[in-house]
């Protein structure tokens, strides 16, 4: 009888399915301690995006639909699109041949263009993927910019159109767009967004700000109650630029909120590209992105977002090149840094991350400064330990922070994704370790744990 009503519940829970009535969204919030990100039923939620900036004004449905699949595979939870998009993006027609505004007005939203981005956003969300909605890039909104469209009341109408249109789906909304607030007109247009968006999905979505690189929310909006978590860009000026300094800065901020680096170097971008004579040949590589996405977490990130040069812009032969693309977009959907970031995933999901700290008290004798800094967090109740080290150079380490009779330690390969279990000892006190190689993309994740905890490899299968 049991088995008979377990069947009949599936069926009718297909059927209203099948119907068009599916069940409650999953809803994110900040965690009770406000350092994470988490669904409503406390399941941890790492934020892993990927830029897509173009995305709606770009792709087509079926190129969409194969990009998020793309990521989706990858471990990618969140991708980062703005509607109305960042060159060209209401003067230029979509895939369809859509513009985003009737005579560049906001309050006149083209609907065949929007019906675009709700299969778009809904095609995203079948691949398991948040998408964080940017309402507007940075110039059509900042009141000094020459192609500023909103005002203070157009900002309150659209944002709440959008709010409404997707109350019901997975999104995080992001303000900014690759731009600060730097007037009390500027920060009038800000808060119109929010309240419009607030006002539309009836707070059902977090929202963050995407600041001008590189900068960070709190610089912005360093009072505001409606910013559910901050975001910074670290931007694309250098190599071993610290963008864990940025997420430091958040970290010790009150009110405590969760941070990540929403824009940090780009795989396959020229670096420093904004500065006069910079060349085209030097370009960031997968080691580049790894080493900003492990200082960014260990200094206390909730997640982190990844960016192609290529991808984001969505650039292929014969298509405008905004900054210096190289290769077809969908040729550079696999490169190793894309990969590498579903691999800084699984390694933080495989223990209980939220419970990390950082912890720079634990380093002794390691260095401190330039691209082979260091960086340490440790488990609030001692059980485990992650510390990066980016050139592979020797460390030392006091194991009094780790709470365990005996202590398991594990070298992990940011590159491949693989653990190589080296030393179970009883003993604590300082202990210099020494990488297993080093030079610049000789990277290493040294994990000190409990031994009882008989946590699985990190990248065992």
């Amino acid at each position: 009888m049991r088995q008979a009503f377990a069947r009949l519940a599936l069926l009718l829970s297909v059927a209203v399915i099948a119907c068009g009535h599916a069940a409650e969204p999953r809803r994110l919030r900040v965690t009770a301690d406000h350092r994470f990100l988490e669904y409503t039923d406390g399941t941890p939620f790492f934020y892993l995006g990927d830029t897509a900036w173009d995305l709606f004004s770009r792709l087509n449905r079926d190129e969409a639909a194969g990009y998020f699949a793309n990521r989706a595979a990858k471990g990618f939870t969140v991708i980062q699109a703005s509607v109305l998009a960042s060159e060209g993006g209401v003067t230029t027609p979509n895939a369809n041949g859509d513009l985003p505004l009737v005579n560049l007005d906001p309050a006149q939203p083209n609907e065949a263009y929007f019906k675009h981005v709700d299969a778009l956003v809904r095609e995203a969300a079948k691949d398991g993927l948040t998408m964080g909605l940017l309402p507007s890039w940075g110039h059509y909104w900042k009141q000094t910019d020459k192609e500023r469209l909103f005002t203070a009341a157009s900002a309150r109408t659209f944002g709440e159109f959008l709010g409404r249109r997707y109350r019901e789906d997975p999104v995080i909304w992001i303000l900014g767009g690759d731009q600060d607030i730097s007037s009390p007109e500027d920060r009038a247009v800000i808060e119109a967004f929010a309240a419009g968006l607030h006002a539309g999905d009836g707070g059902a979505h977090l929202i963050t700000y995407h600041p001008r690189g590189p900068g960070r929310s709190s610089d912005s909006l360093p009072d505001t109650a409606w910013l559910d978590f901050q975001m910074g860009q670290s931007s694309h000026g250098a190599h071993d630029h610290d963008n864990g300094l940025s997420t430091e800065h958040d970290y010790a901020l009150t009110p405590v909120k969760p941070t990540l680096d929403g824009e940090s170097r780009y795989e396959t971008m020229p670096v420093g590209f904004y500065y006069i004579n910079a060349s085209r040949l030097d370009r960031f590589d997968d080691y580049d992105v790894r080493q900003a996405a492990y200082w960014s977490m260990l200094a206390g990130a909730c997640g982190h977002t990844y960016g192609n040069n290529n991808v984001w812009q969505f650039w292929q032969p014969g298509r405008e090149a905004q900054i210096w693309a190289n290769q077809r977009w969908s040729d550079s959907l696999d490169t190793p840094g894309a990969f590498q970031m579903g691999v800084l995933r699984r390694l933080f999901e495989s223990r209980p991350y939220q419970q990390l700290v950082p912890a720079p008290g634990m380093l002794r004798d390691a260095p401190l400064s330039g691209g082979a800094k260091v960086r340490a967090a440790c488990a609030r109740d001692g059980s485990f330990a992650f510390i990066y080290s980016p050139r592979g150079e020797n460390f030392t380490v006091d194991r009094d922070n780790l709470k365990a009779a005996r202590l398991r330690e594990i070298w992990f390969d940011p590159r491949y994704g693989v653990s190589y279990e080296v030393h179970t000892t009883s003993t604590h006190g300082f202990q210099t370790y020494a990488p297993p190689t080093s030079g610049r993309g000789q990277d290493w994740v040294l994990i000190i744990e409990d031994a009882a905890k008989k946590w699985p490899l990190p990248g065992a299968r």
